[in-house]
């Protein structure tokens, strides 16, 4: 590649043809790193001079030729600077197939029950394939969460998965990763506006379509709330989204009407409570449908109602966690996506054993991220209501039976 590269920086014509298109050529992001290493060598040669010499030669103009030698300078002094060392991004030794593979998983939060079940499944992962896991928790601070990852890099992680609190922000972990040449794998929430190496998650587009859709399937009429996630959660956005692209022709048609559209701050239930009684408010009780986005959203959603709704107005959730199935049994909340967490861990455990050691990880899916379409791993997810529980949560072993039946009479049971 570097002699190709020096055959055409001393070709006549393909330099008098990019200086002719004022030096456009440069401006392509793929070249410049290669013709940044080359410069330092070619302008030092009697080439170069004989180069210029011919280009006023052959009629092409001293401002031109003063762009050329313009980039050409600048080039080879970012190339000195990186022979001198001051170039981070080296690049880190894959690893061989029998040694040890260190994975950082720095994570948001386990205030969640399902955010508990992650570290546990990837912490078992690793320890099933032979490789080492430090966990961080950076308990919704994105100011900590950097300073986690950078103290994961500092120890030497060949592999850094990160659930950001915050997707936009969580770039600049993966800029800061890549200087080192450790992969970056964002773990069920996608990190925004950057060069991340893989995402694992699930379907987050098609949950919000999954909720929407049995919503209007059994309450296709009527005032609807919708309580989003957290706003710095890329995820609540998608959701969103999902959501809006079923509701969307019944809310034009006046079959429902939105009567409040609101994210809660950090996935809080204390902010869908409060969402849900200013909408209740408003409509003095007339609610048919909340659509909210997961399961903590749903049980503060269902705690501001009066007890003459409970059970009446649907609740969608997502996440399947114990209290929301406990919920669903009990008939309080209506429906859950379960997302099993199993292969979600798995799959990021695997394919950072993957990356660390340089090779092909499959990825069938993309979800843009902003600056590239990601290469992902997505995982289906799964609608929970009553009529099911038995054929999903209990029977993957995801909650035992005589948890999630506890506030049940036993008489009332389904049989096993």
């Amino acid at each position: 590649m570097i002699s190709t590269s020096i055959d055409w920086l001393t070709n006549r014509a393909a330099v008098r043809s990019a200086v002719s298109n004022g030096g456009h050529l440069f401006s392509k992001r793929r070249l410049v790193l290669k013709y940044v290493i080359l410069a330092g060598t070619l302008i030092n040669s009697g080439e170069f001079r004989e180069i210029t010499n011919s280009l006023r030669t052959e009629g092409i103009s001293p401002m031109r030729i003063k762009m050329f030698l313009t980039i050409v300078v600048v080039a080879a002094t970012l190339a000195s600077a990186c022979v001198s060392g001051t170039q981070t991004n080296t690049g880190k030794k894959k690893k061989g197939p029998n040694e040890t593979v260190r994975i950082g998983f720095s994570m948001d939060t386990l205030k969640e029950e399902r955010w508990q079940r992650d570290k546990e499944l990837v912490e078992q992962r690793c320890k099933e394939v032979g490789a080492e896991c430090e966990v961080q928790v950076a308990n919704s601070d994105d100011s900590l969460q950097t300073k986690q990852c950078d103290n994961l890099l500092t120890k030497g992680v060949d592999v850094l998965i990160v659930a950001p609190h915050n997707g936009q922000i969580a770039a600049s972990i993966v800029e800061a990763a890549h200087r080192q040449g450790v992969p970056v794998i964002s773990y069920d929430r996608l990190i925004r506006n950057s060069d991340v190496d893989l995402y694992v998650s699930h379907q987050v587009v098609k949950i919000g379509e999954m909720q929407a859709q049995y919503a209007l399937k059994n309450q296709p009429k009527g005032n609807y709330i919708l309580i989003g996630g957290s706003p710095t959660d890329n995820n609540a956005l998608l959701l969103r989204d999902g959501q809006m692209n079923i509701l969307k022709p019944a809310i034009a048609s006046g079959d429902i009407k939105i009567i409040s559209d609101q994210f809660a701050k950090e996935w809080k239930a204390e902010e869908a409570l409060r969402i849900t009684e200013d909408a209740l408010t408003k409509t003095n009780n007339d609610i048919q449908a909340i659509v909210a986005s997961n399961d903590g959203t749903a049980g503060g959603a269902i705690s501001a109602l009066p007890p003459q709704l409970v059970g009446k107005v649907l609740v969608t959730g997502q996440d399947a966690a114990l209290d929301a199935v406990q919920r669903i049994v009990d008939g309080k909340q209506t429906m859950t996506i379960y997302k099993p967490i199993r292969p979600l861990a798995f799959s990021a455990v695997d394919s950072a054993l993957k990356l660390a050691r340089g090779e092909p990880v499959e990825a069938k899916d993309k979800v843009n991220n902003g600056k590239l379409d990601v290469p992902s791993i997505l995982q289906q997810p799964i609608v929970v209501d009553k009529d099911n529980v038995m054929q999903t949560v209990i029977k993957d072993g995801y909650h035992k039976m005589e948890d999630v039946y506890k506030n049940v009479p036993r008489d009332q049971w389904p049989k096993q």
